[in-house]
């Protein structure tokens, strides 16, 4: 009997990163809480997780060194998301300073007065405030917890040699 651990890990490769990106569009699109630069930071990472968690899903059946590469290398990609969005909350938490950029989303104009209204019409978002939180978590905060649970998940599972056994 072979493991089914390397198939779970594929798709926890694929669904952690879309479920987080996922609520970061949603919160942002549907919620209106704009990103600051370090939510995008965190993002990107994420869209990489994604693809190689795809890669992962699809060829596991197929090619299983393949699948446990890429999802390794999702793994590693999530943990990085997490861990900047680590760094982002102690930023909103005041534990040490942050970036001196901030974001702002503006559309192009036709004019430089449509440019510049759109640039004063623009939302300010500091990285150094959070502007949700729940249970005094930022969504930072639930970034980096999330985003290292899913990748330990995604690496012990690639460490199984048998199925319920753990590898040492």
């Amino acid at each position: 009997m072979t493991s089914r651990a390397p198939r779970i890990a594929a798709w926890l490769a694929l669904l952690v990163p879309a479920f987080m990106l996922g609520g970061a569009l949603i919160s942002q699109y549907v919620f209106g809480l704009y990103p600051c630069e370090m939510c995008y930071w965190q993002r990107w990472p994420h869209w990489v997780a994604l693809v190689l968690g795809g890669v992962a899903v699809l060829s596991v059946r197929r090619v299983q060194g393949l699948a446990v590469g890429m999802a390794s290398l999702a793994a590693v990609a999530i943990a990085i998301s997490g861990l900047i969005g680590g760094f982002h909350a102690g930023v909103e938490y005041g534990w040490w300073d942050g970036v001196t950029s901030c974001a702002s989303t503006i559309s192009a104009g036709t004019t430089t007065d449509d440019v510049l209204n759109s640039i004063m019409a623009a939302p300010l978002v500091r990285c150094d405030t959070a502007p949700w939180s729940m249970f005094g978590i930022s969504l930072a905060g639930y970034n980096f917890l999330l985003s290292l649970a899913g990748a330990a998940a995604i690496y012990l599972l690639l460490r199984r040699k048998k199925p319920g056994i753990i590898a040492e």
